[in-house]
Order: structure tokens, then C-alpha cells, then sequence
């Protein structure tokens, strides 16, 4: 599996995925648990849904 997501790509989904996590557990919604989605991809650093556009974030070397 071939890392897609870059370094601030990864930064800002961590950031996205604790503020949905939060919202939900403060207001005590469900819909706060998508947040886990953006927290996975960012930990891992590989996004599925970059690959049917052949979309990556990382930095190339040249």
C-alpha cells in the first residue's frame, strides 16, 4: 500500500477527525463516530478514496 496523503494533508484530517469525535460526544451524537474515518486515514496515511482519481498528496521526489 502506497502512501497518497501527505504531511499536511495528514494534519489537517487528525484535526477534522478530533473535532467530529468531539462534537459528538459532546452534543451525544452518532454522527460524531464519522469522525474515526478521517483519524484512520491520517494514522495511516493512505486514503481509498484518492485512488480512482489517481490523486496523492505527497511530495514527489525529483
Amino acid at each position: 500500500m502506497k502512501k497518497n496523503v501527505g504531511s499536511i494533508d495528514r494534519g489537517l484530517r487528525a484535526v477534522v477527525g478530533i473535532g467530529l469525535v468531539a462534537w459528538g460526544i459532546a452534543t451525544q451524537n452518532w454522527w460524531g463516530a464519522i469522525g474515526i474515518i478521517p483519524l484512520f486515514t491520517a494514522a495511516i496515511g493512505w486514503c481509498p478514496a484518492y485512488l480512482p482519481f489517481g490523486l496523492s498528496s505527497c511530495r514527489t521526489k525529483t
